[in-house]
C-alpha cells in the first residue's frame, strides 16, 4: 500500500459522514477571492491553513441514496478545491520548512500526492524505477519534493517530542486527535517501508546535473485547462520557477546527510557518508548562500550535525593530518575558508615548500573572484600578496608589481600585517646573515617609499627593524629620507627625537620613550626625562619598559657608583633595588624553568628581611617579593624559625608568609599540632570580614552599611590576592586555596560544597558568620583556582575545585569538562584507572546530576555503575526518559552491569523498539559479561568499558 492509499483509506474510515457545509456559490466566491489575493503585486502570504481547509473539503466522503459511505467523488468541485490547495503551496514556493511547520503529516502527504498526480506521475509507479533525467522538469521536481519530504518526515519522527500536558478531557477533541495519530502512524509506517527507495531517488538526483522547475500558480492553471486548450507549455523546460542544479544539490545533500546520520548510530560507514553530505552542503552554502528560492537550511543545525560527525568519525583527524598544503588550499578555495589560505601561506614562508608558480596562480584566482564583485576578498588578496612578496624577498626575487599597486594607499592595518608576516617568516636565531640582509634591505626600501611619517615610525620602531639594522645604518636611512623628495617638509632645526623627523606630540613622546628604553647613558636619560615631563605629566615613565633586566642592571650599577662616595643610605637603597631586580631576573628566567636560585641570592633576600639600617624603611614591594621568593623556593624553615619577631609584628607580608610556611611545614600531621593552621585561618577570616556601620537617615531610620574592603585585617583582600598570585609552589597554593574553599563552605546557605585537598585542617565554624563577606570569598576562590591552573593545568585536585565551582553555579557542561579533565590527566587519558581519591562517590554523583540536567539520560545510567554500590533506582529512572539528548543505544556497549542491560531489554520490548532491544541483547550476550566468569575477568571487562566510555565523553565535552 502506498502512502497515498494509506491516507485515503484512513480518511475514508475515520471522517464523519456529514454533507458539505459550504454552498456552491460560497465556494466559487472563495476561489475568486483567493485568486485575487494571489495575483496582487506584493501579496501577503496566504494562511497555510487554507490548504487544510481546501483538502478537507475535497476529501470528505459522500453518502449515496442507500445511506452508504462512498469515497470522495472526482468531480469538478473537488478538483478545483485541490487545485486551490496546490496554488497556496505554489505561492509559498513549495518551501518544505514552511509547510512542515504548519501542516500535519496526513495533510502534507495528501498535498504532495496531488502534486504528483497533476504533474503526470502515474499512480502506483515506483519512483526508484523512473529515470529523472528523461522526465519533464516539473515532473522530476515533484518526485524529488515528495521523496525529500518522505526522508525528512522519517528523520523528524525519530526525534523525541515533549509531551504536552493534556487539558480537561473533551470527547470530540480526543477522538479527532486519536484519529489523526492513527492516520500519521499508518503513513509513517509506509514511508519507512519505502525509505530505501526514497534514498536511492535522492542519491540519483545528485547525479542529475541540470536545472529543474517547480510548479507556479500559472503552470497549475495551464494544467487545469481542458485538454484541447493546453498548448504544451507545461512540458517545456522553461515552465515554472527555476531551481538551479546547485540549489538542488545543496538541499538533497542536507536531507541525505540527516537520514544517514539517523541510520548510522551503529554503522561507522554510514556516518562517514553523513559527514560527506554535510560538508558538501557547507561548501555549497559558502558558494551560494543558505537561502534559496524555495528552501532555507538552518545553518546552526547544520553546524551541530558537522560537529557531531567530527566527533563520531575518528578518521577525520587522520585525513586532516595527512592532507598536503596543496589539498588543504584546494579545499579552502572550494569552501571559501580564505583566512586559512593566508595561514597556510604564512607557515610556508618558513618552509618554502610551495612553488612560486602555484602561489601566483592562487593569488590570480583570488583576484578574479574579487573582480567578480566579492568585495570581502580584497583584504584576503592583500594578505596573500604580502605573504608572496616576503617569500620573494627571502628567495632573492624582485618585488612584484601587484604588491606596489596594493601599497599605493598604505594604512596602519596594512603595515601591522606586513610586519607580522616579516617577523613570522624570519627566524632570527637560525637565519643566515644573507637572509637578514635581504629582509633589512626590503624594510629600508619600504620606509623610503612611504610618505606618512607615522607609518615610517611604525616600521623603524619595530623590534625586527631594530635588530636587523645597526645604528649607523639607521642614521644613513635618516639622511636618505631627508634628501629623497621635496614632498616631505623636513625641519632644519634639530629636534630632540630619535629620528630627527618632525611629527605630532604623541609621535614625539613615543619616539622619546623608545629612546629612553634603549639608552644606558645616565646623562642622556636625564635629558630625555626632562623633555618628556615637559610634554606630559600624565605618565609614569619608569613603567614603560618591562623585563628589560640587563639595561636596568647597568643603570642601577651606574647609580650605585655615583652615590657610594657621598651617601651610605642611598647606596643601601640602590642595593635594595638591585636585589629586587635580581629576584625579578631569576624568576622570569631560570626560575621559570624550575632552576633553584643561587645560594648568595637567597642569603641576600634573608639579609634584606633582617636588615636594620636607621632611616631606611623597608619598601613594601621588596618585602612582598622577598617573602613570595622564599615561599616559592620552600625556605619554610627560615620563615618559620629565623625571621626576626619585630619584623613579623610590623610587616603583614612577613607575618602571612610565616603562617603559610609553618602550615605547609606541618602537612601532613596530627590535628592537635596544627595551631598555626588555626592562626592562618583567623588572619584570613579577618581580612575577608566587613566592618559594619550604622547610619541614621533623614527619615529617622537606621540603615546598615557594609564596607567591602575591611581595615580590620593585616591587609586588604585585594592585596592578599595580589600577593598570592606571586606564588608558584604547588603546596603553598594548595594550602591557601583549601583555606578559601573551607571558608566558602562554612556559610549557612551553601547548597553544594566544594572539595579540596587538606580541607580538614581548617576550623569548621566561625563565631560571627555575619561579619564575613562571603560574596568576596566566592570571587576569590574563582580567581585563585583560575590562577592556580595557569601554574599547573594538570593538577587534578585544582581541576576538581574548578569543576565544583561550575557545578555550584549551575554550569553543568563546563563542570563535566573539568571533572573529565581531572580524570584524564591522572590516568593517561583514561588508559589507566582513575584513582579513587579523584573520582570519589561525590564526584561521580555530581557528574550524574550534570548529565541528568543536560538530558543525557543514557550517560546517567552508565555513570551509576561507577559508584561503589550501583544506583539502580537512578539508572532505571534515567532509562525510562525518552527525551534524551545523548547517543542512547550507541552507548549500550559501555554498560557492563547485566541487571541494567536486562532492564533495557525489557524496556525496549515494552515500547516495541525492536532494533534497540536487539542492541541491548547483543551487549548482554558478550561472553566476558557472563556472571560465571572469575572476578578478575569481570573487573577487566568493566575497566575496559569505563575507559572507552570516559574517552568518548572526553571527546564530547573537551
Amino acid at each position: 500500500m502506498s502512502a497515498e492509499a494509506a491516507d485515503r483509506e484512513a480518511a475514508t474510515s475515520s471522517r464523519p459522514c456529514t454533507p458539505p457545509q459550504t454552498s456552491w456559490f460560497e465556494f466559487l466566491l472563495e476561489e475568486a477571492l483567493l485568486e485575487q489575493h494571489l495575483q496582487k503585486p506584493s501579496p501577503d502570504p496566504p494562511p497555510v491553513q487554507l490548504i487544510v481547509q481546501f483538502l478537507e473539503q475535497a476529501s470528505k466522503p459522500s453518502v449515496n441514496e442507500q445511506n452508504q459511505v462512498q469515497p470522495p467523488p472526482d468531480n469538478k468541485r473537488n478538483r478545483i478545491l485541490k487545485l486551490l490547495a496546490l496554488k497556496v503551496a505554489a505561492h509559498l514556493k513549495w518551501d518544505l520548512d514552511v509547510l512542515e511547520k504548519s501542516l500535519s503529516v496526513p495533510v502534507l502527504n495528501m498535498l504532495l500526492n496531488e502534486l504528483l498526480c497533476i504533474s503526470k506521475v502515474p499512480p502506483g509507479t515506483k519512483h526508484v524505477d523512473v529515470d529523472l533525467g528523461s522526465l519533464p522538469p516539473t515532473t522530476a521536481m515533484a518526485i524529488l519534493l515528495y521523496n525529500r519530504w518522505a526522508i525528512r518526515t522519517i528523520v523528524q519522527s525519530s526525534f523525541p517530542v515533549k509531551q504536552v500536558k493534556p487539558g480537561p478531557p473533551q470527547l470530540n477533541v480526543m477522538s479527532q486527535v486519536q484519529q489523526e495519530k492513527e492516520l500519521t502512524d499508518n503513513i509513517l509506517k509506509v514511508l519507512k517501508e519505502q525509505a530505501a527507495d526514497s534514498i536511492l531517488v535522492l542519491e540519483g538526483a545528485l547525479k542529475l546535473n541540470k536545472d529543474l522547475y517547480v510548479h507556479t500558480i500559472r503552470t497549475l492553471d495551464l494544467l487545469a485547462m481542458e485538454p484541447g486548450m493546453v498548448n504544451g507549455e507545461t512540458e517545456s523546460s522553461t515552465a515554472g520557477l527555476k531551481i538551479s542544479a546547485e540549489e538542488i544539490q545543496c538541499q538533497v545533500c542536507y536531507d541525505l546527510g540527516a537520514v544517514y546520520f539517523q541510520q548510522g548510530s551503529t554503522n561507522a560507514a554510514v556516518h562517514e557518508k553523513a559527514k560527506e553530505m554535510f560538508f558538501k552542503t557547507k561548501e555549497l552554502i559558502a558558494k551560494n548562500g543558505s537561502s534559496s528560492l524555495h528552501f532555507t537550511i538552518d545553518e546552526e543545525r547544520l553546524a551541530g550535525y558537522c560537529q557531531a560527525c567530527g566527533v563520531l568519525t575518528l578518521s577525520s583527524d587522520d585525513t586532516s593530518q595527512q592532507a598536503t598544503p596543496y589539498s588543504q588550499i584546494h579545499r579552502c578555495m572550494k569552501s571559501g575558508s580564505y583566512q586559512d589560505i593566508v595561514n597556510i601561506f604564512l607557515e610556508d614562508n618558513l618552509t618554502l615548500s610551495l612553488p612560486v608558480q602555484f602561489r601566483q596562480s592562487v593569488l590570480r584566482e583570488l583576484f578574479q573572484k574579487s573582480q567578480q564583485g566579492n568585495d570581502a576578498l580584497d583584504e584576503v588578496c592583500f594578505k596573500v600578496c604580502v605573504c608572496n612578496t616576503v617569500c620573494d624577498v627571502l628567495q632573492g626575487r624582485t618585488v612584484d608589481v601587484q604588491f606596489c599597486q596594493l601599497f599605493l594607499k598604505p594604512s596602519k592595518e596594512k603595515i601591522d600585517f606586513l610586519l607580522e608576516v616579516c617577523s613570522k617568516s624570519l627566524n632570527l636565531e637560525n637565519a643566515s646573515e644573507a637572509l637578514k640582509r635581504k629582509m633589512a634591505a626590503f624594510l629600508k626600501n619600504l620606509c623610503l617609499g612611504l610618505e606618512d611619517l607615522q607609518l615610517v615610525f611604525m616600521i623603524s620602531s619595530h623590534e625586527l627593524f631594530m635588530k636587523l639594522l645597526k645604528d649607523d645604518e639607521r642614521k644613513l636611512l635618516i639622511d636618505q629620507m631627508r634628501k629623497r623628495s621635496p614632498r616631505i617638509n623636513l625641519c632644519t632645526k634639530p629636534v630632540a627625537s630619535f629620528y630627527d623627523i618632525p611629527a605630532s606630540a604623541s609621535v614625539n613622546i613615543g619616539q622619546l620613550e623608545h629612546q629612553l628604553i634603549l639608552s644606558v647613558d645616565p646623562w642622556r636619560i636625564r635629558q630625555i626625562l626632562i623633555e618628556l615631563h615637559g610634554m606630559t605629566s600624565e605618565r609614569q615613565f619608569w613603567t614603560i619598559s618591562n623585563k628589560d633586566f640587563v639595561h636596568a642592571k647597568q643603570l642601577f650599577a651606574a647609580c650605585l657608583e655615583l652615590v657610594t662616595e657621598f651617601s651610605p643610605k642611598l647606596r643601601q637603597v640602590m642595593l635594595n633595588e638591585m636585589l629586587l631586580l635580581d629576584i625579578y631576573t631569576h624568576e622570569a628566567g631560570p626560575g621559570a624553568s624550575g632552576e633553584r636560585p643561587p645560594s648568595d641570592l637567597i642569603s641576600r633576600v634573608r639579609g634584606y628581611l633582617e636588615m636594620r639600617v636607621p632611616d631606611i624603611p623597608l619598601r613594601q614591594v621588596i618585602a612582598e617579593e622577598c617573602v613570595a621568593f622564599l615561599l616559592n623556593w620552600c625556605e619554610n624553615e627560615y620563615l618559620t624559625m629565623q625571621v626576626p619577631l619585630p619584623l613579623v609584628q610590623t610587616n603583614p607580608y612577613v607575618k602571612l608568609g610565616q603562617l603559610l610556611a609553618a602550615t605547609c611545614k606541618e602537612l601532613p600531621g596530627p590535628k592537635e599540632s596544627r595551631r598555626t593552621a588555626k592562626d592562618l585561618w583567623e588572619v584570613v577570616v579577618q581580612i575577608c570580614s566587613v566592618s559594619n556601620q550604622h547610619k541614621r537617615g533623614n527619615d529617622g531610620r537606621v540603615s546598615l552599611i557594609k564596607h567591602r574592603e575591611s581595615t580590620l585585617g593585616i591587609m586588604y583582600r585585594s592585596e592578599l590576592l595580589s600577593f598570592i598570585k606571586k606564588l608558584r609552589e604547588p603546596l603553598v597554593l594548595t594550602t591557601i586555596l583549601s583555606l578559601f574553599v573551607k571558608l566558602h563552605n562554612v556559610r549557612e546557605d551553601i547548597v553544594n560544597d566544594i572539595a579540596a585537598e587538606h580541607i580538614s585542617i581548617w576550623p569548621s565554624s566561625i563565631p560571627n558568620l555575619q561579619s564575613v563577606d562571603f560574596e568576596a570569598v566566592a570571587v576569590t576562590v574563582k580567581e585563585l583556582v583560575s590562577y592556580a591552573l595557569t601554574i599547573n593545568a594538570n593538577n587534578h585536585f585544582w581541576l576538581i575545585i574548578q569543576a565544583d565551582i561550575y557545578f555550584a553555579t549551575n554550569q553543568y557542561s563546563a563542570a563535566l569538562h573539568y571533572y573529565l579533565q581531572a580524570g584524564a590527566v591522572c590516568s593517561d587519558f583514561f588508559n589507566k584507572m582513575v584513582p579513587p581519591d579523584v573520582y570519589t562517590d561525590q564526584v561521580i554523583k555530581r557528574m550524574i546530576k550534570c548529565c541528568s540536567l543536560l538530558n543525557c539520560h543514557t550517560q546517567v545510567a552508565i555513570l551509576c555503575q561507577f559508584l561503589r554500590e550501583v544506583d539502580y533506582k537512578t539508572a532505571f529512572k534515567a532509562l525510562q526518559e525518552q527525551n534524551s539528548h545523548d547517543a542512547m543505544d550507541s552507548y549500550y556497549e559501555y554498560i557492563w552491569d547485566v541487571t541494567i542491560l536486562e532492564y533495557l531489554t525489557y524496556l525496549h520490548h515494552k515500547r516495541g523498539e525492536t532494533d534497540k532491544r536487539q542492541i541491548a541483547i547483543k551487549a548482554i550476550g558478550q561472553t566476558e559479561l557472563n556472571a560465571s566468569n572469575p572476578e578478575d575477568v569481570l573487573q577487566l571487562a568493566a575497566q575496559r568499558r569505563k575507559k572507552k566510555f570516559l574517552q568518548a565523553m572526553a571527546k564530547l565535552y573537551f
